[in-house]
């Protein structure tokens, strides 16, 4: 009897601690750096152009439901472009863009040819073809605003990174010597 009463107001004290958790919405996201409201295109196409992309190669979609994986942002190929979406349900879309023609687009793919020598290839697991349609439907360029909010920060010119393991002397390789018994 006396346990129970001992018990008793933790256990009513339990929801309230718990209704004040977890206030952040699962699919919000967190932006890899503010947007800022005048981001120029030029400034944009930089970062692009360091990542290896063309910017002109660049799309990206809208289906309700899918998220963008902010770290599936990236190169394809020699300088195209790559992105993921997903979904709760485990669904992944994939967004591929690149030189070439929708001729050249492989099975298992909804391809567009949204300019002359560019196609864009829409794939993925779990994914229905309708979903898929609507996906390549929705294809567009993204404006400056909204490609600088999934970019990877901008990097700046920074010396090399000074190694304790790398021996002024030789060709370079790291001193892996163990001494004596090994």
């Amino acid at each position: 009897m006396i346990r129970t009463v001992r018990t008793l107001p933790l256990l009513l004290l339990l929801p309230a601690l718990l209704t004040a958790c977890g206030t952040e919405k699962a699919d919000a996201g967190d932006a890899r750096e503010p947007v800022p409201t005048t981001t120029k295109r030029t400034e944009v196409d930089a970062r692009l152009r360091a990542l290896g992309i063309a910017p002109e190669l660049v799309y990206l979609t809208d289906v309700p439901g899918f998220t963008l994986a902010q770290q599936s942002v990236g190169v394809n190929g020699d300088d195209g472009f790559s992105v993921a979406y997903w979904a709760k349900n485990g669904a992944v879309l994939h967004l591929y863009a690149e030189r070439g023609s929708a001729a050249d687009c492989p099975e298992g793919y909804t391809c567009l040819a949204p300019a002359k020598g560019q196609v864009v290839r829409i794939g993925g697991e779990k994914v229905a073809p309708e979903v898929l349609r609507r996906a390549a439907d929705a294809v567009h360029r993204p404006a400056a605003e909204e490609l600088a909010g999934i970019l990877p920060p901008a990097r700046t010119a920074t010396a090399p990174v000074q190694r304790g393991d790398l021996p002024s002397y030789g060709d370079g390789a790291p001193d892996n010597s163990v001494g004596e018994g090994g």
